[in-house]
């Protein structure tokens, strides 16, 4: 077993609203979310002695001098993208299990609708280093949207992977934030012929292929079994937790298989480690910056076999109720962009049984994922016993 597993526990998650516009900024969103979390475990904020730092927004520092963190004893950053607070979380249990640091904040979060949104932010080729900046943007790929819409086109090509399968997705993650008041698109349900209607973004992605830009941010807080044995709320149990990066990592086009991504190496390892097989996880909060990237790392992690995802996620396969729901909270769809930290606190208010009309019935295991940049992944594991 990994010396990782199970020897760290989330025990506070916290979130602030999600919007389409704020007057906060990216740092009183980030100490809102953090406030929240220290409420939800009975923390003090002066007990955290450790932050694994946002990507973008603050420094670890900066949250500790407005947290009044005197005693800082451990502060990093994982820039990662999108699949940063699932590493993050592996950084976080790395320094409860060495003992570094006793009680660590994972927060994320931005105003990506206000400040960040893809078409306010412009590209400066010559501070972006690589293939992106050497081959992609000067011929007029700038976007993820595009470089994405790569691989799927690939995918579609070679094993027959239809819209439908997309489409599943996206109306999968609408459905769920009807059950969930917190999400953006709460009472704005969507229909397949909405989806099929709506204008192309990248082909083959749609807008309702594409996550949302959102305002907010989320926190976590981590901390040995030991400890949380004196805290408010039941613990969540990190059993398994990686990290896996594509060769090369700048580039999809050079790869020897472009469908093998961070998570193809990182799950086998992260399933070994919690001591689980696929058909014992009961939820999935995949990260969803477009319907394909799920698919893609559904594929990945060997829930399915490669090119035959598109059966995978029929007849309701991922929707609550089915054999595996994914995405429960709406995801990036449908709930917020806050890169992924809302996947998490979402699986903890799973394995807590705090979810209402979206709850997973028993739920002890579910599984969190991060994609970042061109395929980075990160995978967690979590369990409540």
């Amino acid at each position: 077993m990994n010396k990782l597993s199970d020897k760290s526990c989330i025990v506070g998650i916290g979130q602030t609203e999600f919007t389409r516009g704020t007057a906060k900024s990216e740092l009183q969103l980030l100490l809102e979310a953090t406030d929240n979390a220290l409420k939800d475990c009975g923390l003090e904020a002066h007990q955290i002695d450790g932050i694994v730092g946002p990507p973008v927004a603050a420094t670890a520092e900066q949250l500790a001098a407005n947290l009044g963190i005197r005693n800082l004893k451990y502060a990093s950053t994982v820039l990662m993208g999108g699949a940063s607070p699932v590493v993050a979380l592996q950084t976080a249990a790395m320094a409860v299990a060495t003992g570094v640091a006793e009680y660590v904040l994972v927060p994320m979060g931005w105003n990506g609708f206000t400040d960040r949104r893809i078409s306010k932010v412009g590209t400066d080729v010559k501070a972006i280093a690589g293939s992106l900046g050497s081959y992609y943007i000067p011929h007029g790929a700038v976007s993820p949207v595009q470089w994405y819409a790569w691989l799927a086109t690939r995918h579609m090509a070679m094993y027959g992977t239809s819209e439908d399968a997309l489409a599943e997705v996206a109306l999968n993650s609408r459905a769920h934030a009807q059950m969930n008041p917190d999400a953006l698109m709460h009472g704005r349900p969507l229909t397949r012929d909405q989806y099929d209607s709506s204008r192309w973004i990248s082909k083959p992605f749609r807008m309702f292929d594409c996550c949302l830009e959102t305002d907010g941010a989320c926190a976590a807080i981590v901390c040995s079994p030991e400890r949380a044995r004196d805290l408010r709320k039941k613990p969540v149990f990190i059993a398994g937790i990686a990290e896996g990066h594509p060769y090369p990592a700048d580039d999809f086009c050079s790869r020897e298989d472009i469908f093998r991504i961070g998570l193809t190496d990182a799950a086998p390892g992260a399933f070994a480690d919690a001591g689980i097989a696929h058909q014992d996880v009961d939820f999935l909060e995949v990260y969803d910056c477009f319907t394909f990237v799920a698919l893609l790392q559904l594929e990945a992690m060997g829930f399915c076999e490669r090119g035959e995802v598109g059966q995978f996620v029929k007849d309701g396969r991922l929707r609550l109720g089915g054999a595996m729901p994914m995405n429960t909270h709406g995801g990036l769809h449908s709930e917020a962009h806050v890169w992924g930290m809302n996947h998490i606190n979402e699986a903890v208010k799973q394995l807590r049984g705090e979810c209402g009309d979206r709850q997973v019935s028993g739920a002890k295991v579910g599984v969190v994922t991060g994609w970042g940049d061109f395929g980075d992944g990160g995978l967690a594991i979590l369990r409540n016993d």
